[in-house]
């Protein structure tokens, strides 16, 4: 994660939202008395989110391992050529 000055967020804060929000990249922004914040584009905030729901939910992870197991183990549903062919045109 890259690091600049609260001084040089300020004199550059337009660029530097765009670089966050293009990149996907957050920003560490330092304050010289104060505590250093990040800057995040709210895609990438709520993925974020998203991801630690998952991670803390018991049952989903539950699940997650179980269809890892059925997927190794090669035992698991297979959709039919039409079924395919209808995901991959959504």
């Amino acid at each position: 994660m890259n690091s600049i000055s609260v001084n040089q967020f300020k004199a550059k804060l337009k660029d530097f939202v765009e670089q966050v929000i293009d990149r996907h990249q957050p920003l560490k922004v330092t304050r010289r008395n104060g505590e250093d914040f990040v800057v995040i584009s709210a895609e990438d905030w709520e993925r974020e989110q998203e991801t630690l729901y998952v991670l803390q939910n018991n049952s989903l992870m539950q699940q997650i391992a179980e269809s890892l197991t059925t997927h190794t183990a090669k035992k698991g549903y297979s959709p039919t050529d039409e079924e395919l062919d209808a995901i991959v045109n959504l």
